[in-house]
């Protein structure tokens, strides 16, 4: 018995050294943690149970049949964040660069298959070097089946992507079909094709980190939602975030105990709004003022920052937030941002999660550039996504809700559940000025300030909306917490259905 432990011994040791100590060395020597390195900062200590520790290749083609090494260039399982289930791969850029060949993509598949059935969320730590060639086709195959689970398992458990390394060609599909994407900076990057090809066809010169690296999809394209100094603190704000999110699509998001009392009154919000309607104020600071301890785990922070995104919690529940930032383009909707917002909208949705919007809308950016790129059908997936959503839905007007923005941002016309004002807000078809231009063409300039004050008077507040029954009360502005928390109270057993359909057309 004790050879056979012993033989045991020797195959762990084996395939925990990956592709060996000069490769572990170089990937240190990178700035880089091992794949098991990697896992042991990302889940709780000693909670990591492996599966496939010994699967390799079976290729025979160019030499690989002399070449197999236990794991074949990812380490897969499962283990706890906080006490609560997660799987998990992790791909080793020691062996074989951490390509992909159809074993690889088994293992993968296979605890993919495994959260799906236990309801567990899905954890990639992708660092490799794309499909492996000597595999051809079948490398190819493996893909696929990966992507066919992320598409399945979209809106059941929720996926995290965390790009710790290159993820290039193909490889790239299956991260972007996931609900969240990190990034490390001057050490990850993503493309479909590389700069060498991009020189060869278009004559472009561009580098990796220009092309496809964390800062470039952290604000330029938004394909990464989080871009991070390093491997650490990428894995330790995935720690954090994972405590927001509910296990699978029928289970609640985790309840953190909170000392903060619910009825916690805030004064500063009752002067936070300038008294000039075209001066901004930061709208980070009013979340940062009602959320649970102030915290606020904000997405995208460096795209489209026109809108917010991002958790927090109220009485220790899981909310996401959609907000106006007046601080970028007066908080104006665009199509960058509206698509930003629509997919939030739709992940909170889908997990059940409650959606609070603080609204200060001017409209949409008008110009050519956003019509001949399509703000329509880009704008309408914001409102499509609001429209369909069923969760329990909270809104805060806290200034301006102008014309079709005022519409999407979540209002009682969406089905939104509670639909608050502060005194401040100003609900209208445009801005003053702009309506009495068209209503008062022609006037001369003191008939045209005198129109003006008399739509100022009689639009710009909450109280025309609220006496339709479009706004349900106009709050004090201190009080908005406590309002917000005892609406969440009475919608934690709301019950909605949309019609029974396949699924929706949403205006892609």
């Amino acid at each position: 018995m004790s050879a056979n432990i012993a033989e045991m011994e020797k195959r762990r040791s084996a395939a925990r050294m990956g592709g060996g100590q000069a490769r572990i060395d170089a990937q240190h020597a990178r700035g880089k943690l091992t794949a098991r390195e990697r896992l042991e900062v990302l889940l709780d200590e000693g909670s990591f149970e492996e599966t496939d520790l010994y699967v390799h290749h079976d290729c025979i083609d160019f030499g690989m049949e002399s070449k197999q090494i236990p794991g074949d260039g990812v380490v897969t399982g499962s283990g706890t964040i906080n006490g609560r289930l997660v799987y998990v791969y992790s791909q080793d850029f020691t062996v074989f660069g951490g390509s992909l060949s159809n074993r690889h993509a088994q293992k993968i598949c296979k605890i993919m298959d495994t959260a799906m059935r236990v309801g567990a969320p899905v954890i990639g730590l992708n660092d490799s070097g794309g499909a492996r060639i000597q595999e051809g086709v079948a490398a190819l195959a493996g893909y696929a089946e990966v992507f066919q689970r992320n598409v399945l398992a979209s809106g059941v458990v929720p996926q995290l992507s965390m790009i710790m390394g290159p993820c290039a060609g193909g490889a790239v599909y299956s991260p972007a079909m996931t609900d969240f994407i990190f990034m490390v900076k001057d050490s990850s990057y993503m493309f479909v094709t590389g700069p060498d090809v991009v020189k060869t066809v278009t004559n472009e010169v561009v580098t990796q980190e220009e092309l496809g690296g964390a800062i470039t999809h952290s604000t330029k394209t938004s394909v990464s939602d989080l871009a991070l100094e390093n491997d650490v603190e990428a894995l330790l704000a995935a720690r954090d975030f994972f405590d927001y999110l509910p296990l699978n699509n029928r289970e609640a998001a985790p309840v953190r105990p909170s000392a903060d009392p619910y009825d916690r009154e805030e004064p500063s919000l009752d002067t936070i709004v300038p008294p000039n309607a075209n001066q901004p104020y930061d709208m980070h600071e009013v979340l940062h003022k009602l959320l649970d301890e102030g915290d606020f785990f904000e997405l995208q922070p460096s795209h489209a920052a026109n809108v917010i995104i991002g958790f927090g919690r109220i009485e220790g529940q899981t909310v996401g937030i959609v907000a106006n930032q007046p601080m970028v383009l007066a908080g104006v909707l665009d199509i960058n941002s509206s698509k930003k917002a629509a997919r939030f909208v739709r992940f909170c949705d889908a997990f059940n999660i409650p959606i609070l919007t603080f609204e200060d809308v001017p409209g949409f950016l008008p110009g050519t550039d956003q019509e001949h790129n399509g703000i329509i059908k880009h704008g309408a997936k914001l409102l499509f996504a609001y429209a369909e959503a069923t969760v329990p839905k909270i809104t805060v007007i806290t200034r301006k809700a102008y014309g079709g923005a005022y519409c999407v941002m979540s209002s009682k016309h969406l089905r939104g559940d509670l639909n608050y004002a502060w005194p401040t807000a100003e609900i209208a078809v445009m801005g003053a000025k702009g309506a009495v231009e068209i209503i008062f063409r022609g006037q001369d300039e003191e008939g045209m300030a005198a129109a003006t004050k008399e739509y100022e008077d009689r639009f710009a507040n909450p109280f025309v909306a609220a006496s339709r029954g479009y706004i349900d009360e106009v709050i004090y502005p201190h009080s908005t917490r406590k309002r917000i928390a005892l609406g969440l109270r009475k919608l934690r057993t709301k019950q909605l259905e949309n019609p029974w359909k396949k699924h929706d057309n949403i205006p892609l």
